[in-house]
């Protein structure tokens, strides 16, 4: 050949070997947190650094009371938390705002103590506040390019986009708060939010393609413990039909696999719209270590332990196929978000709970003691065949003839997690039959408190109490004003629990609250019409069902429903006695 012939097929070569260079080294830059690379449409993604992609992630908030408005934040606080995340190697932290209250605080602490730790800082997005939001952006871009060794990453909004927001913002607004951040400052920038927004899930009406094209990285949620509530038949979290000695193994390892499934739908959605070197870290996920909002047979410290110690082996693991870090959720429990507490490594006393505690001194453990054999798990609830006495007897001394009794012993315990009432022994002597009482003390939140006599693990057939029932118990208090009682159906395991409670008034049915004792008889027929879906039930499992009355007595003061203002908190004592069902 000449060398005129040579010459094309040399730039030929070297045009070749240039492409396959630029995508080596866009693979490598995705490995490596994707920086450099231009999706089509999309910002030129600038990288997750290995300080961020290399350190233990938690979210982190400081607060410590039931009102966080009116919560006193000291330096003190914040320090001794930093401290103790630092000791457990948890080096980087989300911080969900740029309030001056909050996460200004939090990074000059970090700063003037020279703590080893990274920062994932918010910009808190407020539905209809553009002022609001304009100032808060201020703010969060002051802090990020003034502590720019610290603040590694902004997220700007958080859970707005998924269609179940509760501070929805379109994507066409939230874009254009994401550009105006990134517009001034230099680290990557994303928007925290569910998976199924970041994936188009089925049912989702906004479409994420202008966020994830305007953004450096996907900040994506999975929470199964939550879907086992909200979306019941998402994943199997029962395991039914596996040996009950190996259920709860097999329920969190569905659990994981769960979040693996929602982290693929993610990968897939950006993939397909050949976004293919955007990555993905898990933004929030967790499992609460007790039950605060009808997660029961799941919720349990052991349980916790098992879901976070899979998502490290997820981590760990040899496979491409997973999140660049996983933010935790959380570092402390949050008494003010009330039904959503619980999801800590530590307890609000700043106590490390049993997930965490091979990191920390026994001398900062919370109380208790665990082992595997403890974690929760699916139990059927037993349905018993109907009673067809005269009179089925929930709790009573003296017995009576042809009576039928409770099929297990009725707990007595007070709504929520911690509870919001409590119950024992009253004082002898006084007892209107018999010689024992129940005292229940209501220990109320703002909206009031409740007190269940549960069939743990069982259910009773009332069916034919029905038409002519009646349910009766003697009362003693001086309880101000207007009471709730009555019974309940389904489970919450079977997001079928249905409330059947009556406002019950002084002066009606035969109860008075003047500190004597009274007889009240209600029939059945008077209290079933006051009944409603339980909270955050299935509605279409949540209805009356009376072949399976698994609390069959409940007492209460939900202040909406009484008539009485938030924040009540009346804690005057109520007693009961000789509780049953007749006809």
């Amino acid at each position: 050949m000449t060398t005129n012939e040579l010459n094309p097929m040399k730039k030929t070569i070297e045009r070749v070997f240039a492409g396959l260079i630029a995508t080596l080294m866009a693979l490598v830059l995705a490995a490596c947190g994707g920086g450099g690379v231009v999706p089509s449409g999309g910002v030129t993604l600038r990288s997750l650094s290995p300080e961020f992609t290399n350190r233990k992630a938690v979210s982190y908030s400081p607060y410590r009371t039931s009102n966080r408005d009116t919560e006193t934040i000291t330096d003190a606080n914040v320090e001794a938390d930093l401290n103790l995340l630092v000791a457990g190697n948890f080096k980087l932290i989300r911080l969900f705002d740029s309030s001056d209250k909050v996460a200004a605080r939090v990074i000059k602490i970090i700063h003037d103590k020279k703590l080893d730790i990274k920062v994932q800082l918010g910009v808190w997005i407020q539905n209809g506040q553009d002022d609001l939001n304009k100032a808060e952006i201020v703010r969060g871009v002051k802090l990020a390019n003034t502590y720019k060794d610290i603040v590694l990453a902004v997220s700007v909004g958080n859970e707005t986009m998924v269609s179940w927001a509760f501070n929805p913002v379109t994507p066409a607004l939230m874009g254009g708060y994401i550009k105006s951040v990134r517009d001034q400052i230099t680290q990557p920038v994303t928007t925290n939010d569910n998976w199924a927004f970041f994936a188009k899930n089925t049912g989702e009406p906004n479409n994420p393609k202008s966020i994830v094209l305007a953004i450096d990285y996907v900040s994506m949620h999975t929470y199964p413990l939550a879907d086992s509530i909200h979306s019941a038949t998402k994943w199997n979290w029962k395991q039914a039909e596996v040996a009950a000695n190996l259920r709860a193994t097999a329920m969190m390892d569905a659990a994981i696999e769960a979040a693996k499934s929602d982290f693929s739908a993610v990968r897939s959605y950006l993939d397909g719209i050949g976004m293919t070197s955007l990555p993905i870290v898990i933004g929030e996920t967790g499992w609460k270590s007790v039950a605060s909002n009808n997660e029961t047979s799941r919720a349990h410290p052991v349980n916790q332990k098992m879901f976070y110690e899979r998502l490290n082996a997820w981590m760990s693991s040899a496979t491409t196929s997973k999140p660049a870090v996983i933010f935790y959720f959380e570092a402390f429990d949050e008494p003010w978000k009330g039904s959503d507490d619980k999801w800590g490594l530590f307890n609000v006393e700043r106590k490390a709970k049993y997930v965490i505690q091979d990191l920390y001194p026994s001398a900062i453990w919370e109380t208790g003691t665990y082992a595997a054999a403890d974690a929760l798990y699916y139990i059927p609830t037993a349905t018993n065949s109907t009673i067809t006495a005269s009179r089925y007897t929930v709790y009573s001394d003296v017995a009576v003839p042809g009576e039928a009794k409770t099929a297990v012993d009725p707990l007595w315990v007070g709504w929520e997690s911690t509870p919001t009432a409590f119950s024992g022994s009253g004082p002898s002597g006084s007892a209107p039959e018999g010689s024992n009482i129940r005292e229940i003390t209501p220990a109320p939140k703002e909206w009031g408190w409740g007190m269940i006599a549960a069939l743990v693990g069982s259910s009773d057939d009332l069916s034919s109490f029905a038409a002519t029932g009646k349910l009766n118990f003697s009362i003693m208090t001086t309880y101000p004003g207007s009471i709730e009682v009555g019974f309940l159906t389904g489970t919450a395991d079977e997001s079928s629990a249905y409330d059947v409670y009556k406002v019950l008034t002084p002066g009606s049915y035969g109860y008075n609250n003047n500190g004597a004792w009274h007889q009240v008889s209600i029939p059945i027929s008077d209290i079933i019409p006051s009944g409603g879906i339980g909270y955050e039930m299935d509605p279409t499992k949540s209805k009356l069902d009376l072949s399976k009355v698994t609390n069959p007595f409940v007492i209460a003061d939900r202040y909406a429903k009484t008539g009485k203002p938030a924040n009540t908190n009346s804690t005057v004592k109520i007693y009961i006695d000789n509780v049953y069902w007749s006809k």
